[in-house]
Parts: C-alpha cells; sequence; structure tokens
C-alpha cells in the first residue's frame, strides 16, 4: 500500500509540474502583450498565494470586492502561475502575477497598497507580511466551526473581517491577549448580498436537496468529509423518489488525499448521470461551477458537513442537517451553532427521505434556525452586510490616513521603486528567474 500511495504521489507531482509549466507559458504569453498597470491607481491588493486547486477561496469574493473597487480600486496580487492563469481568465478585478519577491516588489513600489486582504492562510502570507506601512487584513474564505476558524494566526494580521458575534465567542476562548474590539471587525457576510446564477433545471413539485459535502481533509482532527461516509447512501436514496431533485456539489479538492473518497465521489456523480438519463424532466445537477447562490436559495433542504457550508446556508434561513463525522478524532466545536443543529449520522443516511420531510414541517426547527442566523450574521437585511464591509474598510483607510500623518516626518517608505526594466519585470515573471533568485510558489 505504501508504495502504491508513493507512486500515487508521483504521478500527482508530475501532473502538477506539467500543468504549472503549461500555465507559465501562457502566462508569459499573456504578459507580453498586456500594458503594465497604471501606477499608484492601486489602494487595496488581495495576496494570493495558492493555485487553482483553491481558486475557491478567491472567487467566492469576487462580487463583493468588484463592487468595493468602484470607491476603491482593488488588484489580485497572485503568486502561483496556475491561479494567476485562472484569474486572468474570469477575475472581475485586474491581476499581477508576482511569483518572484522582486516582482512584488516592484508592483508594490510602483501602487498606492494601503491594505492588503488575505483570503487563506497560507504559509507564503509571511512573504508579504514584511511589508509594513500598510494594514494586513484577514478576511478569511468562509465563517464555519471548524478549527481552522480558531488557529492562532489571526494574530498575525493588523486587522481581521469577522461575520459576527459567534465570531468573536469562538475566537475569545483561544486568542490570548488579543485587542478584540480594535482589531476584530465585524461585517456579517456581504457575499450573500450577491447571490447570483441561473437555474439549471426548471422548477416543479419535486422537492429540492443540496447535497454540499467539504473534502476529507488532510488530518484525522479535520475529517469531515462525508462522500464516502454518508454521501452514496443519502443520494441513492433521494435519487429513487422520484419526488426529488438532487444539486451535487462536492468541494473542488474532494479525493486529493484518499482514493476511496475519490471513488465515492465518482460514484456519486455516475449515479446522478444516471438517473438524469433514465428521467431527463428530473434535473439533478452536479454542480461544478464557480458561482454559488443559486444553490442555497432554491434548495428546499441541503445537506452539508462541518464546513464554510453550513453558515453559507445558514445565511439563507431555510432548513439544513449537518453531517456527523465518523472519524472519532474530528474535532467538533459544540459551543456555537453546533450545539444545536440536526444531525445526520451515518447510519441514518439511507433514511433521509425522512429526514428532510421532518424538517420541511417543524416549525421549532424554523424558529430556532432564526435565533443562530442572528447570532452569527447580525443584521440579514440585504445590503446591510456590504454595507458594513465598505464602513470597515472606510474606517481602515481613515486609520491610515492618521498615521501616514503621524510618521509625515519619517524617513521614506520602506518599499521605493527598485531600477528594474520592463524587460526585466517580465523576465522575473518567466520561467527561469533572473540571477537564480527569485522563488518559485507555486503549489508542487
Amino acid at each position: 500500500m505504501g508504495v502504491l500511495g508513493d507512486a500515487r504521489k508521483a504521478v500527482k507531482m508530475g501532473r502538477n509540474l506539467l500543468a504549472n509549466r503549461r500555465a507559465r507559458g501562457e502566462l508569459s504569453q499573456r504578459l507580453a502583450k498586456l500594458p503594465p498597470l497604471q501606477p499608484g491607481k492601486y489602494k487595496i491588493a488581495v495576496y494570493f498565494a495558492d493555485g487553482e486547486v483553491n481558486m475557491y477561496q478567491i472567487r467566492q469574493w469576487y462580487k463583493p470586492l468588484a463592487e468595493l473597487a468602484r470607491t476603491w480600486p482593488v488588484v489580485v496580487l497572485s503568486r502561483g502561475a496556475t491561479a494567476a492563469t485562472r484569474l486572468f481568465e474570469e477575475s472581475p478585478l485586474p491581476v499581477a502575477y508576482v511569483r518572484t519577491v522582486a516582482s512584488l516588489e516592484q508592483t508594490l513600489a510602483e501602487q498606492d497598497i494601503r491594505i492588503v486582504f488575505y483570503v487563506n492562510q497560507n504559509t507564503k502570507n509571511f512573504q508579504m507580511f514584511r511589508y509594513g506601512q500598510r494594514w494586513h487584513v484577514f478576511i478569511n474564505h468562509g465563517e464555519s466551526d471548524k478549527m481552522y476558524m480558531t488557529t492562532n494566526q489571526f494574530k498575525a494580521y493588523d486587522y481581521s473581517f469577522v461575520a459576527g458575534d459567534a465570531a468573536l465567542a469562538r475566537l475569545e476562548k483561544v486568542l490570548w491577549d488579543y485587542d478584540f474590539d480594535k482589531r476584530a471587525i465585524k461585517i456579517g457576510r456581504p457575499q450573500a448580498d450577491h447571490y447570483s446564477g441561473v437555474l439549471p433545471y426548471t422548477p416543479d413539485e419535486r422537492t429540492v436537496v443540496l447535497y454540499a459535502p467539504t473534502w476529507e481533509g488532510d488530518r484525522r482532527s479535520a475529517a469531515y468529509g462525508s462522500i464516502a461516509s454518508h454521501g452514496v447512501a443519502l443520494v441513492r436514496a433521494l435519487l429513487a423518489t422520484g419526488k426529488h431533485r438532487v444539486i451535487y456539489r462536492p468541494h473542488p479538492r474532494s479525493g486529493v488525499v484518499e482514493h476511496t473518497y475519490g471513488a465515492a465521489n465518482r460514484e456519486i456523480i455516475s449515479m446522478i448521470a444516471a438517473a438524469n438519463a433514465s428521467d431527463p424532466a428530473a434535473g439533478h445537477v452536479h454542480d461544478t461551477g464557480s458561482e454559488l447562490g443559486w444553490q442555497l436559495a432554491s434548495a428546499d433542504v441541503a445537506i452539508v458537513d462541518i464546513s464554510a457550508m453550513v453558515y453559507d446556508r445558514l445565511a439563507s434561513g431555510k432548513p439544513l442537517m449537518i453531517t456527523r463525522p465518523v472519524d472519532p478524532e474530528a474535532k467538533i466545536d459544540l459551543g456555537g451553532y453546533l450545539s444545536a443543529c440536526e444531525w445526520l449520522d451515518a447510519d441514518e443516511a439511507q433514511n433521509i427521505v425522512r429526514h428532510t420531510d421532518r424538517l420541511l414541517h417543524d416549525p421549532d426547527a424554523v424558529g430556532r434556525l432564526a435565533e443562530w442566523v442572528e447570532r452569527y450574521f447580525g443584521d440579514t437585511t440585504p445590503g446591510a452586510a456590504t454595507a458594513r464591509f465598505h464602513a470597515a474598510v472606510q474606517q481602515l483607510m481613515d486609520r491610515w490616513d492618521y498615521f501616514a500623518e503621524l510618521h509625515s516626518p519619517d524617513e521614506e517608505q520602506q518599499i521605493s521603486a527598485p531600477q528594474v526594466s520592463v524587460a526585466a519585470t517580465r523576465a522575473v515573471q518567466s520561467d527561469v528567474p533572473p540571477g537564480g533568485t527569485g522563488e518559485d510558489d507555486d503549489e508542487v
């Protein structure tokens, strides 16, 4: 088994290397044709050091940031070739490919970046922290009760934007000597103001069930994924009724660690295809799209794992169930919504129809849900979270102006434009950095 596992890892690494090489080739051609960014235009940067596999983390911020950019111009700083290739294709925001530290510094020297947003805890974020005289702000890529949401890494940032009171209560348990009043700013979930997408089916009398599992995780304490333990049984049961429509939205990383998990994912996809072939009107959906919105709004019931999807759905105020992890070492924070949620055990997955019927007709469950929505997100009136997000940014911009004035007699900023020609700038973004001084930050 060890030899087989090593072989799979070798194949995966080889594929990643080929993908990175192809991406760099495409980027070299694209960059040669693109005009440089307008100097001094951008006030906010989104730093993204991951590859294409984790694009879901920045995609959910596209629309809130595009709206923010109407007031404060925003640019995405991409460190990886595969992600940069995709960002150039789909991002509504301008993109700068800054694979090396030299090209990163060149971009910072040419722009007036005052706030840097981070959507994840990539270790390469540390390379960006070296640059002061700007606010480093963690905005995360979701709200959940996973242990990821209580990491001490929050302290590495000047500020963090959090969803609401539940997030503060969660963090207060683990972040000792942390000034929450100053450094943690509640904004709700502005993504909820931008739910979008067109239904890929025609609504009818069928009960729509969204099944949106997370991936298997890279360690037992974070083994929240349910595809192998719950997914096959519950999807099979729903497909068999002829009265349900399944929207299956697996995590993009499903199966990247555990082969059996990937096999279960493929089995569910095959079952959905077969069900649609036998009954085209069923309209079951295997959803791999980048937009998240119509799924949450259209589903009568949602079944999700312990992940950000719990809270994406929670904001809709509609019924949901959460799969209980089968690994006894999976850590579950029972101090928040998970203490009062509707659990689905693995041995009950085959009875999912009975459970969904109960949730749809249980007024007590609906009332409990409304209370938790308020605790996690505050005011969910359309537009309220966006207003708080913009107000938080304005607050930080005002603080930047204050400290810039306070330190105006100091020496010039630590980042000054290096004497690098346009040709050299493109060279440090190409496949081979000049002088071997660059850092290759693609995921391999």
